[in-house]
């Protein structure tokens, strides 16, 4: 219990934001697998062209038009093996969009929430091997078969009541020491949660599924010119003041922000930036 103390110490878990009282949490799982008043303490930009953050998690942004590869988990992927290769018609559809990596450290709240409003029109699981998310400099190619287990979420939102910014793909990638990915998409706070099936309309900023204990990630893909990211995401990004694990093509650094789930991280891409709202933290 004394070694779980430090832990929440170190972190600054903020165990007021729980739906339980701080004694129930009694466990480095419990704590790891917390609900959260996420409808008090994590608000929503209620314009329905606004894309919000998944996850409490730290950023990256970026388009496939620079790069067919993203570094996951001391790994690359590329687009294809990331959505899984008997998927190609997904492959074809994101090939020069843009893309959102949220990397999930072990103090953060692990329930993934939809980043927008619309139906399921894929969802398919690929196993894989699990491999720590610490992250590395991007200097040498992964093998091929040991790329790690992961879920695809294909959902088109140019629906009635969707966001209407084309198809969206949210891919729940696991890591070393992870069990499960669990999907349990509640609307009403945690109540009633439902496996995601295809054909299900999801609204946004919902729970939608759960990582067991460990780190982990989850990715965006955007189709082409269909979203404009928030303003200071942008400038976060090449920043030349902060210090930064990764690089692009060995060059400029590629800075993270730490933001919250259901933060606003982008537009539909006929907005203005002035109503992007601004989000996050450089860290």
């Amino acid at each position: 219990m004394s070694g779980l103390q430090d832990f929440l110490d170190r972190s600054r878990i903020n165990l007021e934001e729980c739906v339980v009282a701080p004694e129930q949490l009694s466990s480095a799982r419990k704590i790891f697998e917390r609900k959260i008043c996420y409808w008090t303490y994590r608000p929503m930009d209620g314009h329905p062209r606004a894309i919000v953050s998944p996850a409490d998690a730290r950023i990256l942004i970026g388009s496939l038009r620079d790069t067919s590869s993203l570094f996951l988990k001391g790994k690359f992927f590329d687009l294809e093996e990331l959505s899984r290769a008997d998927k190609s018609r997904w492959v074809n559809a994101f090939s020069a969009g843009d893309y959102v990596i949220c990397r999930l450290t072990p103090d953060k709240y692990h329930y993934n929430h939809t980043p927008v409003a619309g139906r399921v029109l894929d969802i398919c699981e690929n196993s894989g091997s699990y491999h720590p998310c610490h992250p590395e400099a991007i200097i040498a190619l992964a093998t091929p078969f040991s790329k790690n287990r992961r879920v695809v979420t294909v959902i088109d939102t140019d629906v009635e009541g969707g966001t209407r910014i084309g198809l969206v793909g949210m891919i729940e990638v696991v890591a070393l020491m992870i069990g499960d990915i669990l999907q349990c998409y509640s609307e009403a706070q945690y109540l009633d949660p439902r496996t995601v099936q295809r054909g299900m309309f999801l609204r946004k900023g919902c729970p939608k599924s759960l990582y067991r204990p460990g780190s982990s990630t989850t990715v965006l893909l955007f189709q082409e010119n269909r979203v404009e990211f928030a303003p200071d995401l942008l400038r976060n990004l090449h920043r030349q003041d902060v210090w930064s694990r990764f690089s692009e093509g060995f060059g400029s650094s590629l800075v993270e922000t730490d933001l919250k789930v259901r933060s606003t991280i982008a537009a539909r891409k006929e907005q203005t930036t002035e109503k992007v709202e601004e989000v996050g933290k450089v860290t």
